[in-house]
Parts: C-alpha cells; structure tokens; sequence
C-alpha cells in the first residue's frame, strides 16, 4: 500500500489544502463532498499535486514539512515543477 501527500487547490478561491491519505480519489472525493469540516466551505476541490511514499510515517513528516513552510510560494513552486 502507497501513501501520498496531496494538494487541493479551491476552485472557489484559489487556497491550497495539504493533506495525506492512502486513497487519492477517495480522499477528494471526501473533501468534494463536505466531508471534512475543514474544507466544505471552500468546495469544490481539484487535485494540484501528489507525491507517493511506501510508508505512513514518510507521508506525515512530507505533509509537515511543506506546511511548515507556510508559503503559498513554495507550494506553487512544487505545483508547477510537477507533471499535474
């Protein structure tokens, strides 16, 4: 089983969400359908970015260390230098 770090972009007001999960398309399509209190009022959702880890743990210190960062900027840099 893979785990990912993602990044949601809101098709309501450009923010970015980052999160882990081991169901892309199943974790969208919780956050799409208001499933997570954090996100539903910022729906909907589309995917911007996704990194793959083996293990839970490599995701979680992956997801910490982009929010860390605290940058739009730097998410934006990961975003484009990506194939999505």
């Amino acid at each position: 089983m893979n785990f990912y770090i993602y990044i949601l972009q809101s098709q309501l007001d450009d923010s970015y969400y980052v999160g882990y999960t081991s169901d892309l398309e199943g974790r969208l399509w919780e956050h799409n359908e208001g499933r997570t209190n954090y996100t539903k009022r910022k729906r909907p959702w589309k995917l911007v970015y996704s990194e793959a880890f083996e293990t839970k743990t490599e995701a979680i210190r992956r997801e910490n260390q982009i929010k860390a960062r605290k940058s739009r900027r730097y998410i934006e840099q990961l975003i484009s230098s990506s194939n999505h």
